[in-house]
C-alpha cells in the first residue's frame, strides 16, 4: 500500500518547502520524500553494530551517513526519531546461518567464560567504545535511541510464535526457520534472483531446511541461551531488528538504512518476517544503503590486517573530523577509498575551510545557501555540496564575514564542527611570512604566483601540490598569498 504524502513544516527555515529526494533501493529510483499526513516525525532505523569488538572506520562510515541524513532532514524542518540498534546476543557470522556466533567469538578471543552475563559485559564495553567513536565524529548521541537486542528477547519469541501460527515458520532439529516460499514478494529489495539462487545452491547444510533462501528465526543451543517454547537458544539475527523496529518505532517506518551487503539477505528477511507478522506493507517506505569503504583500494578485512580504527587516526595526530570530511568527498552510494594520503589531503582541505569559517558576523549568501541545500536534498550529494562551498570561498563579491556565515550554516548538515569557535581553533593554524619559509619553498611560491598571473592554473595547482609535499599549505586571499606550516 502507498500512503498519501504531506509534510509538517516548522518555522526554523524560511524555505521549508524545498523538495527532498532520496534514492530508494526498493523502487530503484529517486523519490520525493514526504511524511504521511498523520505523522509528526520521521521514523528512521539504522542497522547498528554487533558489539563483539571495536568498530573499524568502514563500520563508522555507516553512521556518519545516517547522521548526514538526519541533519539534512532536520534542516528541511522534519523532526526525526532515530534508532541505531545494538546487536549484543550471539548470531552467526554469515547470512546463510552458518559459522560461529560473533558474540561467542568475541568471548573466546577475550578468553572469557561463555555465559550470558559475560556476553552482556563484553557488549557493554564495546557499546561504550562505539558511542564514544560516534561522539568523536561529531554525532550527537543524545538524539538517538540505542536499543539492545538482549532486552527484546520476549518480543522476538512472540514474533516467531506468530509466524509459526500463521504458517510462515517451521521447526528443524536445530531451531525454527522462515519458509520464504510463503512470502510472495520475497527478494523484491534489490531484485534478488531466487530461481538463480535455487539453481546454484548446494545441498542445504542444515538438516531439515526446506529451501536455500530460508533463514533462522531461532537457533537451539543446549549450552547457552534463553528459554523459549522452541527450546533454549538464541534469536536469529534478522528477527532482532524486526522486534526492535516494532517496539521502538512502530509496525511501519519511513526510512531504513544499512550497508549494501544487507540488501540481498538481511533486509529482505526483515521485510518478509515483519510484514508477515503485522500484515502491513511496506515495513519501510524508503530503504537507503551505503556503499563500502575500502582501505588502500582493498576490501576491509580484519583477518588480513587491512583495517583502520578511529583511535589510530587520532593517535597519529589527525583531527577526527578530517575522516568525516573524507567520507563527504564521495557520494554515499559510491564506493570510497581510505588512504593515509587521502586523509592528509582531507585534513588540509578542512583546515582551509575552517580558516574561511573563522570570521565573525556576516550574512549567509542566499544564492549559495540555496545551491548547497539543493545538492544535499538531491540524495545527499555531498561532493556537489562541498563544491558549492569551495566556489563560494572564491567569490570575490562576497565579504569574508559572509563567506564564513555561509560555511557555518552549511555545517549544520556537514557536522564538521566549523560553527564551534573552540573546534575552529584546532583546525586553523597560524600563517607565517613568506620570508620565513625555506628558500626552496619560497622559490616554488614565486613560481606559482607567476603561473597564476599567466592564468596557467594547471601549473599553479601542480606547484601547490609540490609545496604541500614540502610541508606548507598555500591560501589565496584578497590580501595576497598566505602560507601555513602543516
Amino acid at each position: 500500500m502507498m500512503w498519501p504524502f504531506s509534510k509538517k513544516a516548522s518555522p526554523s527555515h524560511a524555505s521549508s518547502e524545498r523538495p527532498v529526494y532520496f534514492y530508494n533501493t526498493l523502487s530503484k529510483e529517486k523519490q520525493l520524500f514526504t511524511l504521511p499526513p498523520v505523522a509528526n516525525s520521521v521514523r528512521m532505523y539504522n542497522c547498528g553494530p554487533t558489539v563483539y569488538g571495536r568498530q573499524h572506520i568502514g563500520n563508522l562510515s555507516m553512521f556518519v551517513f545516517a547522521d548526514l541524513l538526519r541533519k539534512t532532514l532536520e534542516y528541511n524542518n522534519f523532526q526525526v526519531k532515530q534508532v541505531i540498534n545494538i546487536t549484543d546476543v550471539g548470531h552467526l557470522v554469515s547470512d546463510g546461518d552458518e559459522g560461529e556466533d560473533k558474540m561467542t567469538k568475541g568471548l573466546k578471543q577475550r578468553k572469557m567464560k561463555l555465559t550470558l552475563e559475560n556476553m552482556r559485559l563484553l557488549a557493554d564495553e564495546y557499546t561504550d567504545i562505539f558511542k564514544k567513536d560516534l561522539e568523536t565524529l561529531n554525532i550527537d548521541i543524545s538524539k538517538i535511541n540505542f536499543p539492545r537486542a538482549s532486552d527484546y528477547i520476549s518480543t522476538q519469541i512472540a514474533m516467531v510464535e506468530t509466524l509459526e501460527q500463521k504458517g510462515y515458520a517451521y521447526r528443524t532439529l536445530d531451531g525454527v526457520y522462515y519458509d520464504t516460499t510463503r512470502f510472495g514478494n520475497y527478494g523484491a529489495l534489490g531484485g534478488i534472483d531466487l530461481e538463480g539462487l535455487k539453481e546454484g545452491a548446494r545441498v542445504a547444510t542444515v538438516e531439515g531446511k526446506r529451501h536455500p533462501s530460508d533463514f533462522a528465526l531461532w537457533k537451539l543451543d543446549k549450552k547457552l541461551g534463553w528459554p523459549s517454547p522452541f527450546g533454549q537458544g538464541f534469536p536469529g539475527w534478522h528477527i532482532e531488528c524486526s522486534a526492535m523496529i516494532r517496539k521502538t518505532l512502530g509496525e511501519q517506518i519511513d526510512i531504513h538504512t544499512g550497508g549494501i551487503e544487507h540488501i540481498p539477505v538481511h533486509h529482505n528477511n526483515e521485510i518478509a518476517q515483519s510484514e508477515a507478522v503485522t500484515g502491513k506493507r511496506p515495513l519501510s517506505r524508503f530503504w537507503m544503503h551505503r556503499a563500502h569503504v575500502q582501505i588502500e583500494s582493498k576490501k576491509i578485512a580484519k583477518s588480513g590486517g587491512n583495517v583502520v580504527y578511529l583511535s589510530e587516526i587520532v593517535e597519529k595526530g589527525y583531527q577526527p573530523q578530517a575522516l568525516r570530511y573524507l567520507f563527504l568527498g564521495a557520494h554515499y552510494r559510491t564506493s570510497s577509498n581510505f588512504s593515509w594520503e587521502a586523509l592528509t589531503g582531507s585534513a588540509t582541505a578542512l583546515s582551509r575551510l575552517a580558516a574561511f569559517a573563522s570570521a565573525e558576523g556576516g550574512v549567509i549568501p542566499g544564492t549559495y545557501q540555496t545551491r548547497f541545500i539543493e545538492r544535499m536534498n538531491d540524495d545527499l550529494d555531498t561532493p556537489g555540496a562541498l563544491a558549492v562551498l569551495w566556489e563560494m570561498t572564491k567569490d570575490e563579491s562576497l565579504s569574508k564575514e559572509d563567506i564564513a556565515a555561509g560555511i557555518r550554516d552549511a555545517d549544520k548538515i556537514l557536522g564538521l564542527g566549523l560553527a564551534d569557535p573552540e573546534t575552529l581553533k584546532l583546525f586553523v593554524k597560524d600563517t607565517i611570512k613568506i620570508a620565513d619559509v625555506p628558500s626552496d619553498v619560497a622559490l616554488l611560491i614565486d613560481e606559482r604566483e607567476e603561473a597564476r598571473s599567466n592564468k596557467d592554473f594547471a601549473k599553479a595547482d601542480e606547484l601547490r601540490s609540490k609545496i604541500a609535499e614540502m610541508g606548507y599549505d598555500i591560501k589565496d586571499g584578497a590580501a595576497g598569498v598566505e602560507v601555513v606550516k602543516r
